[in-house]
């Protein structure tokens, strides 16, 4: 243990937060780890081997840290014991290492919901269904929380803000930001408008097909975000010579997804999307068909 740094804890900031400072050199340091701060007092001494840490901040790193220094001092008490519930929630459904940053986002942004709500703010979410639909476990944790916070606090918080929330929960484990998982999901969006603009149909919210559709655009832009390894598409060449207008529309949304997300969508995913588009049309032609037979 020879190499090991001492640390004096100078704030309890959460179970799993608490400011300390070195020993060796006065400067303060942010250490995240699960259950860090139970149990912990001002004044106690914490070891750099401890094998609760999971990440160390040095306070002086302002580019990372300039938004949440005030933070670490205004936190309520309250929003920190929720937090815990919540980050607990998260691992009992979710085990494993959870993004080291959700320990100072997630409480920031609760604290920054209730003040929203207590002003009487509008908190709108445009993401709201297709998020309930790609991320149901992460839903029903963010739900969860929203109660929590609702019961202790007093006030009623939004389905809407419910899905902001659902981000938290999601970014906690796939390590995807949050702010990046915002822009991915305008983007789904966007792309279901240029197949109803390309095709002149419109998507009922909640139907099948709607939400077969965005499952596949959500999963494909989750693949490429986490930059997943190299897709295999045996049947790509037939996919391109067979369904020519799906896979021309399946490239236009690939080179959509490229300018947003700044990476290279493999041919694989773009004839997948394409098959993807074929039965979907195949299937809402044979509808449209038996709807005018029957009728």
């Amino acid at each position: 243990m020879s190499g090991a740094e001492t640390f004096k804890v100078i704030r309890v900031i959460g179970n799993n937060v608490v400011m300390v400072q070195g020993a060796k050199k006065e400067i303060e340091y942010v250490i995240l780890g699960k259950g860090i701060g139970f149990g912990t007092k001002i004044g106690d001494t914490i070891i750099s081997d401890d094998p609760r840490i999971e990440k160390l901040f040095k306070l002086e790193d302002r580019e990372q840290w300039s938004q949440y220094h005030h933070l670490l001092e205004d936190f309520d008490p309250k929003v920190l014991e929720i937090t815990d519930e919540i980050l607990n929630s998260i691992t009992t459904e979710f085990p494993g290492k959870l993004n080291d940053k959700v320990y100072l986002a997630l409480p920031s942004h609760i604290q920054f919901t209730i003040y929203r709500i207590r002003k009487g703010m509008d908190i709108i979410n445009p993401f709201l269904e297709e998020t309930k639909i790609s991320f149901p476990k992460e839903y029903k944790i963010a739900s969860n929380a929203a109660e929590m916070i609702s019961r202790t606090f007093n006030i009623q918080v939004p389905e809407d803000e419910v899905g902001f929330l659902t981000y938290h929960v999601y970014s906690a484990v796939s390590h995807v930001p949050v702010g990046q998982l915002v822009k991915a999901s305008n983007m789904v969006g966007r792309l279901v408008h240029i197949i109803e603009s390309e095709r002149d149909m419109k998507f009922k919210n909640g139907s099948m097909d709607h939400v077969r559709l965005l499952m596949h655009l959500r999963f494909s832009v989750d693949r490429i975000l986490k930059q997943s390894a190299n897709i295999d598409n045996p049947f790509a060449e037939q996919i391109k010579a067979k369904f020519t207008s799906e896979y021309e529309l399946a490239k236009r949304l690939a080179e959509e997804m490229e300018n947003d997300l700044g990476r290279s969508i493999p041919e694989a995913e773009v004839c997948f999307l394409a098959m993807h588009l074929y039965r979907l049309f195949r299937g809402r032609t044979q509808q449209n068909r038996q709807a005018r037979e029957e009728f």
